[in-house]
């Protein structure tokens, strides 16, 4: 049982900052055994994020701009990686998501998504193999290149004698859902932190509401709800991914959000995150959900998520429960997604993107060293054990 040492590397769509998990990696029969070795996040440099955000909005920037980001966020995550290999002494690969700048969805159809934080720099700060870019491979057969994690969570959650749920409350909410007898689903339900955090940075000057005090002090403005949840996205069949290039400034303003308190705006985009996720977890009789992400330290959409998936007979937990925490779950995820590209593995799971079929997602960027991959694994892990540290 050959173990391999994998760092994941992730910025998720509210650029916070760098999420790095650290694993030990094997194969036994057909369960993979990952050993956690430790995790930890890296704000990004204030004006980095900055420019990342602008990028993002896509307010006059330009290719050179593009660019400069793409290797100044590498140089970033190399700085980062390089840390956590002086501190392990010995990680054999690192697989890295980036930052995601642009993912479009058009009537369905995913017409590009890039992520950005050149691995080469990734190589050269660490001399180590980078397996990055997952989602364009996806897309290209057309997936949705998203939500990626899902390959983690079906793995986490098989077994299960009713259908179950993971839940990622980032930037966006996305679900996977495992039920007996049944392939995997996974999909974007909706905003997550997103609105909730644009609208602490406009209102208040913060980045997002800590701790989730005013979203949990505010009161639901039954108006501006049932205009947010008539968004048709919501009701919208699977397999289907969405960002921030929907959920954005614009969107908050067209459906009268000007008129209402901060905090029971809050509160309002709170809710619309719950309802859209439980309107799903009925959908597919859900019983457990296990939530991750940011949006789980926010008591107040905490509280509106228990309230609403009770109304479906749901129960709400959190990853922790599982051996995963919370604000590393994706980023192991995207160790798990290196480890099986290094060993000739498909990544993403159709059921959930969309794709034609499995695909091995990621390019891989020799390290100081010759590229010597192991031999090509048969067949894919089907269920997953956690352990450590």
């Amino acid at each position: 049982m050959t173990v391999v040492r994998v760092l994941g590397l992730l910025s998720g769509t509210s650029v916070d900052g760098v999420d790095a998990a650290a694993a030990e990696l094997s194969v036994d029969g057909d369960t993979l055994r990952l050993r956690r070795l430790g995790e930890l996040t890296v704000p990004w440099p204030v004006a980095l994020r900055e420019r990342v955000l602008a990028a993002r909005s896509g307010a006059g920037i330009g290719a050179g701009e593009l660019c400069r980001l793409d290797h100044e966020l590498g140089e970033v995550l190399g700085e980062v990686a390089a840390g956590v290999v002086a501190r392990l002494g010995t990680v054999d690969l690192v697989a890295s998501h980036g930052q995601t700048v642009h993912h479009e969805v058009d009537h369905g159809k995913v017409r590009g998504t890039l992520q950005l934080g050149q691995p080469a720099r990734i190589a050269e700060r660490t001399g180590l193999p980078v397996v990055a870019d997952f989602r364009v491979r996806d897309v290209a057969a057309g997936g949705q290149g998203a939500p990626l994690v899902s390959v983690l969570d079906q793995l986490l959650l098989a077994g299960r004698s009713q259908p179950v749920a993971a839940l990622n409350l980032g930037g966006i909410a996305n679900l996977t859902v495992v039920a007996p007898g049944e392939p995997a689903l996974a999909f974007d339900s909706g905003p997550g932190n997103t609105l909730l955090d644009l609208a602490m940075a406009r209102e208040a000057g913060e980045p997002y509401d800590a701790g989730g005090r005013r979203t949990a002090r505010g009161t639901a403005d039954p108006a501006l709800l049932a205009v947010l949840l008539a968004d048709p996205y919501l009701s919208r069949p699977p397999p289907k991914s969405t960002g921030q290039e929907r959920y954005h400034a614009g969107y908050l303003a067209a459906a009268g959000a000007a008129r209402v308190g901060l905090d029971d705006l809050l509160a309002t985009l709170a809710e619309l995150t719950a309802a859209a996720v439980a309107g799903d977890v009925g959908r597919y009789r859900v019983r457990r959900v296990w939530a991750s992400g940011g949006g789980v330290h926010n008591a107040g959409l905490m509280a509106a998520l228990r309230r609403r998936l009770a109304e479906h007979g749901a129960a709400l937990a959190t990853t922790d429960e599982l051996g995963l925490p919370v604000d590393a779950k994706e980023a192991y995820a995207f160790a798990v997604l290196g480890w099986l590209t290094w060993h000739g593995l498909p990544g993403a799971v159709p059921s959930c993107t969309g794709a034609a079929g499995p695909r091995i997602l990621g390019a891989v960027t020799p390290g100081a060293g010759p590229l010597r991959l192991p031999p090509p694994l048969p067949a894919p892990p089907r269920r997953a054990a956690f352990s450590g540290p």
